[in-house]
């Protein structure tokens, strides 16, 4: 940050934050502690994405020169920026790294950024980090930090040269602190190996620790950008955890559930034991107006009530922690390669019920949340779906009207950005998802996929639940809808007749889901439509309905 603009120390972030994704699958393999989630590279680059975006904000707001700005200014924001986009324990022990080195930085105002206010700010971050966490467990980014730092204090006391005069540049500059940080990145490497004879865990799956692993890969990025060359060389440790499921105490919560919380005369001890009463792995950090919180419980909804009239909560992620193991688990077992796949920019979840409508979708490579027999999930149920989308963005595809509220307060609260397609049925659904395109954005798939359900008719069949008031038909009878009007009702196969009848009506294509229980087969289905009509026919294993069509 010496040179008057803010370009240096965007590309130390962004050096930083492309070396950590280039290695971020490698690093959720190795995650076991404090839950074999597999999701640790994910959180610690969603943490530096939120810095650099924060950035880029300052650059757009025509501020781009450090002396317009203020580095207090800077490093403040870039720091709440860490807090808010933070997931995860390792994305906010991360966030609270970043603000120990800001917060040195800041109390040195006019001091050249060199391996001395290096040093003090790596040892700042190390202490922040730890007076952070409740319990620090010693065999992790905590102690790799707090290692790192002591070798630069170290060091410092050898140099010859650990201060920037009146001569100095930013090419010297640059070669000073990358010279020191090398030498950090060393004894990180030391404190990474030794970490399995720290933390029982660890040695027990027979790996290293994630986020300890994933300091040093951030820093040899920072090291690659001062010097204008490779990242300084580190070992890899692709190893499967031999432990699919590690004990700890954490297994008995299901909901990773992170959120903010803005207002005034925040205390971030006070919410400490009553989250511990509700979950476990417990963080709670900020300041009096901004608090970051994170805990694993089997009740979001308890967690977020508990800062009810205390101040507003934004940016809500959860994430099922099971399905988060048993994904790392089958991954691992696949043996697929350590190198980061590439996220697409947009995907797709979708309320589903019945096992070959799952299928269907996920087929078309929709992510799926089963919503029960009455297709009715909560709120926090959709966002840990939203969270396992492989995707920046996510389309929301209710397929019930009953789900378009909580799916829309969902994509509120959701960190990523949301939209929400009211698809109102599965069929509708089924059609929304066949136009995604995962290089477009929410936005552009959701305009996509309302037109194409704007051209779609939809209809269903299925045993009256109740008598009708007026007498028409009576328990088990055969109902028939066309875009939820009732239009037919009687036999099984005069009903839909009816249905498929009153659909064919200007259709080149009808597609045909039979449901549990549907009492024709497809040879009897294909019979009452008209032979000019392609009729493409699935078994979709729904309850409650015995056909759910739709024609285009």
């Amino acid at each position: 940050m010496s040179d008057r603009s803010l370009v240096r120390f965007r590309a130390v972030v962004d050096g930083a934050l492309r070396h950590l994704e280039s290695r971020r699958a490698e690093i959720n393999d190795l995650n076991v502690f404090p839950v074999a989630d597999g999701d640790t590279g994910d959180n610690m680059a969603l943490t530096l994405r939120a810095c650099l975006h924060e950035l880029d904000e300052l650059a757009s707001e025509g501020r781009g020169l450090i002396d317009d700005i203020g580095r207090s200014e800077i490093t403040e924001r870039v720091a709440r920026a860490a807090l808010l986009g933070a997931r995860g324990n390792s994305g906010v022990i991360l966030s609270q790294l970043i603000r120990g080195a800001a917060e040195e930085l800041i109390s040195r105002p006019g001091e050249l950024v060199d391996p001395v206010l290096v040093g003090a700010a790596m040892a700042r971050a190390a202490q922040r980090a730890y007076d952070s966490v409740r319990d620090p467990a010693e065999g992790t980014m905590l102690t790799v930090m707090r290692e790192m730092a002591a070798r630069v204090a170290t060091d410092l006391a050898h140099m010859p040269e650990t201060r920037l005069g009146s001569d100095w540049n930013p090419e010297k500059q640059n070669a000073l602190i990358a010279d020191v940080l090398e030498r950090a990145i060393i004894a990180g490497e030391e404190s990474v190996k030794r970490g399995p004879e720290l933390l029982p865990a660890l040695k027990e799956a027979g790996v290293v620790d994630a986020g300890g692993y994933a300091v040093t890969v951030i820093f040899a990025g920072v090291v690659a950008v001062l010097r204008g060359s490779e990242a300084p060389a580190l070992e890899h440790h692709a190893a499967p955890a031999r432990v699919a499921r590690p004990e700890h105490e954490s297994s008995t919560y299901r909901y990773c559930t992170n959120f903010a919380v803005t207002g005034s005369g925040l205390d971030d001890k006070r919410f400490v034991p009553l989250l511990e009463a509700i979950g476990d792995s417990v963080l709670v950090v900020g300041d009096a107006v901004t608090l970051k919180v994170h805990v694993h419980t089997d009740d979001p909804e308890q967690a977020t009530a508990l800062f009810a009239g205390v101040g507003e909560v934004s940016r809500l992620d959860v994430a099922d922690m099971r399905e988060q193991v048993v994904e790392r688990d089958a991954r691992l077992e696949a043996a697929q390669p350590s190198d980061a796949t590439p996220v697409a920019q947009c995907g797709v979840l979708a309320v589903v019920v019945g096992a070959g409508i799952r299928e269907i979708f996920e087929g078309l490579g929709t992510h799926t949340l089963d919503g029960g027999a009455t297709l009715n999930p909560s709120t926090y149920e959709l966002l840990a779906g939203i969270h396992e989308v492989a995707a920046e963005e996510v389309v929301v595809l209710p397929d019930s009207p009953n789900v378009i509220m909580a799916a829309e307060r969902a994509a509120e609260l959701a960190d990523k950005t949301v939209m929400v397609v009211p698809a109102t049925s599965l069929q509708a659904g089924l059609a929304a998802a066949l136009v995604l395109r995962p290089d477009l954005s929410a936005a552009d798939n959701a305009q996509a996929m309302a037109q194409a359900l704007e051209e779609l008719r939809t209809g269903a069949v299925a045993p009256a639940a109740r008598e009708d008031p007026e007498g028409r038909f009576t328990i088990g009878d055969a109902v028939g809808f066309v875009n939820d009007e009732l239009v037919a009702w009687g036999a099984p196969q005069e009903t839909l007749a009816t249905v498929l009848a009153r659909l064919s009506d200007g259709a080149e294509l009808i597609t045909c889901l039979a449901g549990d229980g549907a009492p024709l087969d497809e040879r009897a289905v294909a019979e009452l439509v008209d032979g000019d009509i392609e009729l493409e026919q699935s078994t979709g294993g729904q309850p409650s309905y015995w056909w759910l069509l739709s024609a285009e």
